[in-house]
């Protein structure tokens, strides 16, 4: 009988792609590092105090792995999780961005589907979370855009204007112009701005914002998980800049919001190609010589930024023990194989952890349809080839 969710884990495993599944049955990889991130989770959970560190790995050694194995403590722990990775259109230096991605990207614990709107739609105009949200946006932002806002959304009976007001707190944000009309309509008032909101400048309101309804909500508090951040050394000198010092509200305590974790994973070349290849410290003095903070304490935090080291052979063992188990359940059938065996049978597959685990099953796929394997290896590109001991024509002949 086959296994379902094995099949799944083989699967995911053979195409590199990434998995929370994945990130759930292969856990006990890294414990020194695993245990300083659970440990940090759990003051945010406990405390409320809000932090975030960076982890840098060379390619294909298991970061995008790790920020799964994450994903699914931080929902043991009954904590929201948003997972993104940086791209050209989610660039570090524009926080609206980002926002907007992070918002589209956010999964309520042990759901499978991102989104929390329907939750939000649960909350009653003169509920005890509704009006702690509306004194919170009143009076602890440095806008208070988010209470005219918040309270035409708890208020309105207009479906149009149901949906604006939704998709401004998901980041497609209205022009100031459009809520003061809508609130005009709803209470017979005209907004009065203590700052006029810009999205360019009180983005980090919206994070603040949210992070405290995820704890009005309920949930122990706001996990996020930023991978591909080595995607910032494609910008320019300046964006660059702005990028680290938008990285400085989800890093450095002062600025986060609050009961908030946040894991920015990236390769471990950026120190060497970008932070000294392209000068960032004389950068920074050049382009900010009067206030140079926080950036130079978020390039400090890159440059000591602790590496994922590769797994020790025990370490290795496990995972491949693992796969070997997973694939009998996948496919039916029982691998008579020793550890021993399965780890020489991926010699072959390079230094790259993933590169080994694809060896592993293409191997195991070999026994268990002919019953014997050949040889596979790894070409300069990573791209697997197989080579049998079968005759050639001309052998035949």
């Amino acid at each position: 009988m086959y296994d379902i969710e094995a099949r799944h884990i083989i699967e995911a495993l053979r195409s590199g792609v990434p998995s929370r599944a994945v990130g759930e049955y292969f856990s006990e990889a890294r414990p020194k590092v695993m245990k300083e991130i659970s440990g940090r989770m759990d003051m945010v959970c406990e405390d409320g105090k809000s932090n975030g560190m960076i982890i840098c790995g060379k390619y294909g050694e298991g970061k995008t792995h790790l920020l799964n194995t994450v994903f699914n403590l931080a929902h043991s722990n009954h904590m929201v999780v948003s997972y993104l990775s940086l791209s050209k259109e989610t660039p570090m230096d524009k926080l609206y961005l980002v926002y907007q991605k992070v918002l589209q990207s956010t999964y309520l614990p042990r759901r499978q589907q991102p989104g929390f709107m329907h939750e939000l739609e649960k909350i009653s105009a003169g509920s005890p979370v509704a009006n702690e949200m509306l004194l919170y946006a009143a009076k602890h932002l440095e806008t208070d855009k988010l209470y005219y806002l918040f309270r035409s959304y708890l208020n309105t009976e207009d479906s149009d204007e149901k949906f604006l007001l939704q998709a401004d707190l998901e980041g497609d944000f209205i022009t100031n112009a459009s809520l003061k009309k809508i609130y005009r309509r709803i209470f017979g008032q005209p907004v009065k701005y203590n700052v006029n909101f810009s999205k360019t400048k009180h983005c980090r309101d919206y994070f603040s914002f949210m992070s405290h309804l995820f704890t009005q909500m309920g949930y122990h508090g706001w996990v996020l998980l930023i991978d591909e951040t080595e995607l910032m050394g494609r910008l320019g000198k300046k964006t660059r800049l702005k990028a680290y010092n938008n990285m400085a509200n989800f890093l450095l305590p002062d600025l986060c919001p609050e009961t908030t974790f946040t894991i920015f994973a990236l390769s471990a070349s950026y120190v060497e190609d970008v932070i000294e290849g392209k000068h960032e410290y004389a950068n920074l003095e050049e382009v900010f010589p009067e206030n140079q903070e926080p950036a130079r304490t978020v390039l400090n935090l890159l440059s000591r930024a602790p590496q994922l080291l590769p797994l020790t052979k025990d370490e290795i063992n496990e995972v491949l023990c693992k796969i070997q188990d997973f694939h009998g359940r996948a496919y039916g059938w029982t691998p008579n194989l020793s550890v021993s065996a399965l780890t020489e049978a991926t010699q072959s597959g390079g230094y790259l952890l993933r590169t080994k685990i694809r060896a592993a099953i293409e191997f195991l796929d070999q026994l268990y349809q002919y019953g014997k394997a050949g040889h596979t290896t790894i070409n300069d590109l990573g791209e697997e080839t197989f080579t049998e001991d079968i005759p050639s024509l001309a052998d035949l002949e």
